[in-house]
């Protein structure tokens, strides 16, 4: 079974969001709407997602500055229409924009993130529990300048849709030991790794965003006995072995649709409960 474990304890300093956090703004906020018109005038790609959504929905990528403009263009006759109308004023959708980490680690030539977990088991008090998840890989070798989301994103909703991913479905789920085990073998050595990278750094460093994230939220959660909530946390890593956190999942997927998944949600599941 997988084993939600207790956090240890962190006594050196915070880590700034820039540390681990992709630089993100709120187009529903107007004061960061337009300062990230502003800062986005040359080629870049950025990732822009709805909130409150979950198997990659709404996504999509903003390629270059043809494409951030025509979104801004969007954004500003949807402002103008409803001013018009007089209606009573409607805030753009919730998005965010998020820069794209365009230099990955891969493995087998594939774009991956980790999905790990983060149980807040009781919030009066304050009780957390961290669980190892699995990885999620692309079904096709990673490239850049593709405009095929199934090679930017992990998430098994959006490789469905490629046509290889009936024949690889089970190769698009690492266990975390097989991933510890690829990190020991291949990039050990040759990028100065202490072994089992990814059972001790990396998972420490999952550890501490997670806290860091729940104390940076713990006043705005209900605080009564018997509350408690499951998040999926995804994690991505750069090819300097950077750790960034892309986002946290208050609705984790918690389908067994593969081998690797069989083993590891029922196990949550049932750990959680």
């Amino acid at each position: 079974l997988i084993k939600f474990s207790t956090f240890i304890s962190f006594s050196h300093r915070l880590l700034k969001m820039e540390e681990f956090f992709p630089e993100s703004f709120r187009l529903d906020l107007k004061d960061e709407r337009n300062a990230f018109f502003e800062l986005c005038k040359e080629e870049q790609i950025w990732i822009c997602k709805p909130s409150c959504s979950n198997q990659g929905r709404g996504i999509f990528l903003l390629k270059n500055p043809a494409a951030v403009n025509t979104l801004q263009a969007k954004l500003h006759s949807t402002e103008e229409y409803l001013l018009s109308k007089r209606v009573p004023y409607k805030a753009p959708q919730a998005r965010i924009v998020q820069r794209y980490i365009h230099q990955p680690l891969l493995l087998e030539g594939k774009k991956f993130d980790v999905r790990s977990y983060l149980l807040i088991a009781c919030t009066a008090p304050y009780v957390l529990f961290f669980a190892q998840g699995y990885v999620r890989l692309t079904c096709v070798n990673y490239d850049a300048a593709s405009d095929d989301l199934t090679v930017h994103l992990t998430n098994q909703y959006i490789q469905k849709k490629n046509s290889l991913y009936s024949q690889l479905k089970d190769e698009t789920v690492w266990p975390m030991e097989n991933f510890n085990s690829y990190v020991n073998e291949k990039f050990g050595k040759t990028q100065g790794l202490p072994k089992d990278w990814v059972f001790t750094v990396f998972t420490k460093r999952m550890q501490q965003i997670m806290l860091q994230c729940f104390l940076a939220a713990k006043n705005k959660l209900d605080r009564k006995l018997g509350y408690f909530d499951l998040i999926g946390c995804d994690f991505l890593i750069d090819e300097n072995f950077k750790v960034w956190l892309l986002e946290m999942n208050a609705n984790p997927a918690l389908h067994t649709n593969c081998k690797v998944l069989r083993d590891v949600i029922p196990a949550v599941v049932y750990e959680s409960l």
